[in-house]
């Protein structure tokens, strides 16, 4: 009957996920926290993964009392771990066991910005040696490789929806403008590295019935970005867009207190990507991009 097409397109029936337990790396701040209050708002069971324990802990009490004021069903667990190491890959997935016998999502989101460069200030050899080479050191592209690229071994169990990995890649997997990337050559490499292991994983896990998709974010407001300007809701007081050494053609729509338009995506723009990679049966191995065009005007493989 035509009422039952409605229904099953409608878009609460969609995104109801009810029953979907998500474990989100780096899911206490930033685009992970994006993405878990999404997901948490939608009625999935979070799970989120991150270097100290009480911050964890006040994100989730904040979120958690929320959620309950709301009626919503779903609810956050803040579980302390460095994910740049495989051996507490394994403990992070022992310890979310514990609590539920499935996980329907991972997200494999966390990420650090380390080894930036400044732009030689002649060009001459020795100029270009110092700025890209001489100023990094042999641990930050360690560091970068293991926390940005490392795949979270986590147990994937799917009841509701098709169990999927999620990978936090970036517009700079793609970049042939370091500018992009914050000017670090370690940052971008190992985002590159994620969005191959993104088609990769997706070919290797078809026998599992998994699936792996990507995202690859352009320029959000986060704390990585600009620190000191957000706060644990993850809003942004960041408003000093010409310091951006990019250009990003599309912005939010005119706030109605006629201030600047801003120039970056925001939680809704993440939080709907999230929706339709979740609930969505018949995408994999696809890495999305949300730049806002970024790459459109910056020269890209993409």
């Amino acid at each position: 009957m035509a009422e039952a097409v409605l229904n099953q397109v409608n878009v609460v029936n969609m995104f109801d996920l009810r029953g979907v337990v998500a474990v989100v790396t780096g899911g206490g701040s930033g685009i992970g926290l994006m993405m878990s209050t999404t997901l948490l708002s939608n009625g999935a069971s979070v799970f989120i993964i991150g270097p100290v324990q009480a911050d964890l802990d006040k994100v989730c009490a904040l979120f958690n009392e929320a959620a309950e004021r709301a009626g919503k069903p779903g609810r956050m667990l803040g579980i302390q771990g460095d994910v740049s190491k495989k051996s507490e890959a394994t403990r992070l997935a022992e310890e979310v066991g514990k609590h539920t016998p499935y996980v329907t999502v991972l997200f494999n989101n966390a990420g650090i910005l380390v080894g930036k460069f400044e732009k030689p200030a002649q060009n001459t050899a020795e100029a270009f040696k110092a700025a890209y080479f001489n100023s990094l050191e042999e641990e930050d592209f360690a560091n970068s490789i293991n926390t940005n690229a490392a795949l979270g071994y986590a147990t994937v169990g799917g009841r509701k929806f098709v169990p999927q990995v999620v990978m936090t890649s970036s517009m700079n997997g793609w970049t042939k403008d370091p500018a992009t990337s914050g000017s670090s050559f370690p940052y971008l490499y190992s985002k590159s590295a994620l969005g191959h292991a993104t088609s990769t994983l997706a070919h290797e896990l078809l026998p599992l019935g998994i699936r792996v998709n990507g995202i690859a974010p352009g320029l959000f407001l986060t704390e990585m970005g600009a620190p000191g300007s957000t706060n644990v809701l993850g809003d942004s007081n960041f408003k000093d867009f010409s310091a951006v050494k990019f250009q990003v053609p599309c912005s939010q729509p005119p706030p109605e207190d006629g201030s600047t338009p801003i120039t970056a995506g925001s939680r809704t723009d993440m939080g709907a990507l999230v929706l339709f990679l979740v609930s969505n049966w018949f995408v994999n191995g696809e890495t999305v991009l949300i730049d806002g065009g970024t790459l459109l005007i910056h020269p890209s493989s993409f």
